[in-house]
C-alpha cells in the first residue's frame, strides 16, 4: 500500500461546482452570482427578515396592545381536584411538593387554588395564591389555607 494510492471511500465525495476558473469552465466571469446588487458583492450577508428592500413583514402587520413583562402567572388548582385527591389519597395536607408529585404542577410554576367544585373534607391547603371563593370554601369545611 502506498499514499499515491489511497482513494475516499465510494460515495463520501461529492463533486464540487468550482467557481471562477476562466470562462471555459461555464462557470467563471460573474462565478455564478450575477451581474451587479449587494449578492454579488464580497462580505455580503442577509439581514434576517431582508425583503430585498421592499417593507418586510414584521413592519407591515400592525401592532397592538400591550404585554405587561411583571405579569405573575399562576397555574390554576380547583377545589374538584383537591377533593378528589383527598379521596383517592387519603391526605389532608396539600403543598406544592404534592401537587408537583401528582403532576399538577412543574417545579418554577406558582399555584393558585381556584373555587370551582366542593370540599367536604377538611384539608389544609399551602398554596401562593388564592380566590376568595375558594379559601371560603376551604375554611368552611373545617380546613386550612397556608400562602406561600
Amino acid at each position: 500500500m502506498y499514499l499515491s494510492s489511497l482513494k475516499p471511500a465510494e460515495g463520501s465525495v461529492k463533486a464540487r461546482k468550482r467557481i471562477g476558473r476562466g470562462t471555459g469552465s461555464g462557470k467563471g466571469g460573474t462565478s455564478t452570482r450575477g451581474h451587479k446588487g449587494a449578492k454579488s458583492r464580497s462580505g455580503y450577508s442577509q439581514k434576517s427578515g431582508f425583503e430585498g428592500g421592499q417593507m418586510p413583514l414584521q413592519r407591515r402587520v400592525p401592532k397592538y396592545g400591550f404585554k405587561n413583562f411583571n405579569r405573575v402567572e399562576y397555574t390554576s388548582i380547583n377545589l374538584d381536584v383537591i377533593q378528589s385527591l383527598a379521596e383517592s389519597t387519603k391526605e389532608t395536607v396539600f403543598n406544592f411538593d404534592f401537587f408537583k408529585a401528582h403532576g399538577l404542577v412543574s417545579k418554577n410554576d406558582k399555584v393558585k387554588i381556584l373555587g370551582r367544585g366542593e370540599v367536604s373534607t377538611a384539608v389544609e391547603v399551602h398554596a401562593h395564591a388564592f380566590s376568595q371563593s375558594a379559601s371560603s370554601a376551604i375554611e368552611k369545611a373545617g380546613g386550612k389555607t397556608v400562602a406561600l
